[in-house]
């Protein structure tokens, strides 16, 4: 679904089900409260997902715990490996891609809208670092500790089956009490402050690159923004990841052409100017540079 105001796809809880099933003939049953809060068990759903899950962003937190097997996910600009007993945390409006899920893979699904916590779901979902959009996803929870994290998951799978309106404060509350158990074995960003300078400027710049590509499309608007010049911040980019800054700002820009190319039903030409104000030719020159197939191959896919 697209969002007007600035044109990133953003996809809508209860409007997803054929982006993540395909076209297949299963219905899903949802409550009514599904746009708030959902949970799902992942062996319960693995046959009928369609993957790759394309680039997307959401309008609600998710997150997956894996008791077994392997997950491929991506949070903005950086793909991550989840493994069994760890948990990958995704917040609301990041763009990310869901590559595969082992055929072995057991564990849960959950995502929450921050409406459920009311008007200061901003102070509330503050301790707990893990869902902010710099900060690393995963955690790992030792093995001998999972009893309790299990327990809120049962109970919250227990509520969802018949799920009410008036139970959505005691789900809230379940929520919290897992981010919490959770955020005792978190490793919180003190390690950020032990990051090199090059690396905490590449951590600001791919953050700019996620919210802000549709407004700035040079290296020079991003160091700007950043108060560096483009030389230090391509030289820091170049020490901590071996790439250009300029191949991260493309990188990003194919992310965001690959989910409006899927989800906004806007014709390529519309995509060209809206996303990076290119000549319809010159975007599908670019976007098969980057890619290795044109903007119509990729849509049929």
């Amino acid at each position: 679904m697209l969002k007007k105001e600035n044109h990133i796809p953003t996809l809508q809880p209860g409007l997803r089900d054929e982006f993540h099933f395909g076209k297949v003939q299963w219905q899903w049953e949802i409550p009514d409260q599904h746009h708030l809060f959902h949970i799902n068990r992942l062996e319960d759903v693995l046959d009928k997902l369609s993957f790759p899950l394309p680039p997307h962003r959401k309008t609600v937190y998710d997150l997956l715990f894996l008791t077994k097997g392997t997950s491929v996910r991506s949070k903005g600009l950086s793909q991550f490996q989840i493994e069994g007993n760890q948990f990958f945390f995704l917040p609301a409006l990041q763009i990310t891609a869901h590559e595969s899920m082992s055929e072995d893979i057991e564990g849960f699904f959950i995502h929450f809208s921050a409406d459920l916590f009311a008007v200061d779901y901003a102070h509330i979902l503050k301790p707990f670092h893990f869902l902010q959009f710099l900060a690393n996803p995963i955690v790992t929870i030792p093995k001998n500790r999972e009893f309790p994290i299990l327990n809120i998951f049962y109970r919250l799978e227990t509520l969802y089956k018949n799920l009410k309106k008036e139970d959505l404060k005691l789900v809230s509350w379940y929520l919290l009490t897992l981010l919490t158990e959770v955020n005792r074995f978190a490793i919180l960003d003190s390690n950020q402050s032990k990051k090199n300078a090059a690396a905490q400027l590449t951590d600001k710049y791919k953050d700019a690159l996620t919210q802000h590509i549709y407004q700035k499309q040079t290296v020079q608007d991003y160091a700007e923004m950043l108060f560096v010049t483009p030389n230090h911040l391509n030289k820091s980019i170049k020490t901590t990841l071996n790439k250009t800054a300029q191949s991260l700002l493309n990188e990003m820009l194919i992310l965001e052409a690959k989910s409006l190319l899927k989800y906004s039903g806007l014709p390529i030409s519309q995509i060209a100017e809206k996303l990076c104000g290119r000549t319809p030719s010159n975007f599908s020159r670019f976007f098969k540079n980057q890619t290795g197939l044109s903007p119509k191959q990729y849509l049929e896919l």
